[in-house]
């Protein structure tokens, strides 16, 4: 699939995730009684869907990508807002490389 169809590909994994579930019933009630968990916490759907996005990229999930941006849409996020919970994971990614170059010093450090 390429990067043009990111509409059919939210449709794909929709279908497939419901077909995991017919599969696998006890499974797909677990995973939406997680959902209506988190849902039902202090957030709001919008910001739900912005933390979703961003956490989305971190993890490298093409198919979460595709729904969590098609739900933050539908919850009213702005293209601006979505750029900047984008911004902010791209952020929390390159600290990341920083925390961990500074262990990668340090194993180096303890071979010496």
């Amino acid at each position: 699939m390429s990067f043009a169809d990111w509409k059919q590909m939210s449709d794909h994994t929709k279908a497939s995730f419901a077909k995991l579930g017919q599969t696998h019933p006890k499974m797909l009630a677990a995973y939406g009684n997680l959902n209506q968990a988190a849902a039902a916490e202090a957030l709001d759907e919008k910001t739900r869907e912005l933390i979703a996005i961003a956490v989305a990229i971190t993890t490298r999930c093409e198919s979460c990508i595709s729904v969590h941006a098609e739900k933050a849409i539908a919850a009213g996020a702005s293209e601006s807002e979505i750029a900047g919970a984008l911004a902010t994971a791209i952020s929390l990614n390159a600290g990341a490389a920083y925390a961990y170059a500074l262990r990668a010093l340090e194993a180096v450090e303890a071979q010496k």
